[in-house]
């Protein structure tokens, strides 16, 4: 199967309001899939509809293979969910917590406790295994919630903002893990607001806005996509009147910063040749040149016109 999500024609309306409307795309085995959009724009929306909890008014989700609403059970056997808000049982100790949720799955309980200890040891949560959840740190539920999703060892995990509001250590933790999933052939959707989150961990993202999918590609490819915003960070080994670069082709915004030039710019090759023609021809040398892309945060502004 290349292929675990497809989603075909989703559409939701809420009165007078279309939540998502037609959004198509395919997640591919063994990928972390990033899913990001401004407040609004149909993600939460889009992601119950891939994990059966509300029907699409229009379209379908196949999940591993199964239609998630004619064959429910079948596809969700499979998957693993983490809410951005904890969903465990405060009053319960973590162990009694990942039991229960193994029994859910109805995995054996000798297999049951293995991942349990496996788990939780790897979360860095064993020591603490039965204290109540209830005295527990948001780092410390979330990393739980995490350990009970993957209790059933699933092929497919879809995770809601999964670093949000955490410590240092926890999202360190959280990310070195999720980095290992794709090793195993696991697949990951992912929604986060965290662009640096999205750039590190995706291998492609799916840009959602006003319920319809605005880009779908590798974080790098998009980046190269928005040319006028690529920069090129340049110092002289003496002092460059800033009018006297105005008249250069292919300089988009310019600005200063300490002793270097920051040049915004739509082609950065041409630029580079006529800044060294520049150069060449009031006898000065160019000290650093550096080229800089556009960081995926400004992707998601100029594709979407808001910054998160």
């Amino acid at each position: 199967m290349d292929s675990v999500i497809k989603a075909q024609n989703l559409t939701k309306i809420y009165d007078d309001l279309t939540a998502v409307d037609g959004v198509s795309f395919e997640v591919k085995k063994g990928e972390i899939f990033g899913f990001l959009g401004p407040n609004g724009a149909g993600k939460t929306t889009t992601v119950r509809m891939l994990t059966g909890i509300i029907k699409p008014d229009q379209g379908k989700s196949v999940i591993m293979g199964y239609d998630i609403q004619k064959e429910s059970l079948k596809a969700k056997q499979n998957i693993g969910v983490v809410p951005e808000t904890s969903n465990a049982y405060v009053d319960l100790s973590a162990w009694q917590n990942m039991i229960l949720m193994s029994e859910l799955y109805g995995i054996p309980r000798k297999i049951a406790e293995e991942r349990s200890k496996n788990l939780l040891e790897k979360m860095g949560l064993y020591q603490r295994k039965d204290d109540p959840v209830k005295g527990f740190s948001k780092g410390m539920k979330q990393r739980l919630i995490l350990a009970m999703a993957l209790v059933n060892d699933p092929e497919l995990l879809f995770l809601d903002e999964p670093t949000s509001g955490l410590d240092v250590q926890s999202t360190r933790l959280i990310r070195k893990i999720l980095q290992e999933f794709p090793q195993n052939g696991k697949t990951i959707f992912l929604t986060t607001h965290n662009m640096d989150e999205a750039s590190q961990l995706s291998d492609r993202v799916a840009i959602i806005n006003h319920g319809k999918i605005a880009a779908i590609d590798r974080p790098e490819k998009l980046k190269n996509q928005i040319k006028n915003l690529h920069s090129v960070k340049i110092s002289f080994d003496d002092t460059v009147n800033l009018e006297n670069l105005t008249g250069i082709p292919h300089i988009n915004d310019l600005r200063k910063e300490g002793d270097n030039l920051i040049i915004s710019t739509d082609n950065v090759s041409d630029l580079i040749t006529s800044l060294t023609s520049f150069t060449e021809s009031r006898n000065i040398k160019i000290m650093s040149l550096n080229t800089m892309a556009p960081s995926l945060e400004e992707v998601f502004i100029q594709l979407t016109g808001e910054d998160e």
